[in-house]
């Protein structure tokens, strides 16, 4: 089973009951906040039918995840997650965390005190096209895949 980034690229207004209702379900509060689920086809169903102009998501490889993590990872009480925290949840680095979450072992909400919401910043250098438009209409929501680590590092 893989592992889905979705991060939220737009905000509140024109948003239909059951699109606010699902940004709720994967706690997507707010613009550029991020998250990581398993794809299953309830979250796949999700993401392609309800919120396909709203978000984006693709898959996260280990490189990403890890940078991710040591990044913009936070604990309760928003402290960075550090390698003291991963020896008391069980985790002798950032790269074991990681390997254990891509494998579907462990959940960021299965870890106690860490927040399973990211938030991210801006891509600098900006977005290449507008975020109204699916990315197959050469606009930034929808699925992108592999291509989503770029838009990752980009925002950092």
């Amino acid at each position: 089973m893989t592992l889905l980034f979705v991060l939220r690229l737009r905000g509140s207004p024109d948003r239909t009951p059951e699109q606010e209702k699902a940004l709720e379900l994967l706690r997507l509060h707010k613009t550029y906040h991020a998250t990581l689920v398993q794809d299953t086809p309830s979250i796949r169903g999700m993401l392609t039918q309800t919120l396909s102009t709203v978000v984006t998501w693709g898959e996260i490889d280990k490189e990403t995840l890890v940078q991710l993590l040591q990044k913009r990872g936070r604990m309760t009480g928003n402290k960075k997650i550090t390698e003291e925290d991963l020896k008391k949840l069980g985790y002798n680095s950032f790269d074991e965390l990681a390997d254990a979450l891509l494998a579907g072992k462990v959940t960021l909400d299965q870890l106690p005190g860490v927040k399973p919401v990211f938030r991210l910043r801006p891509p600098s250098g900006g977005f290449r096209g507008t975020i109204r438009k699916n990315i197959k209409a050469g606009g930034e929501a929808g699925y992108r895949g592999p291509k989503i680590n770029e838009l990752i590092r980009k925002m950092l």
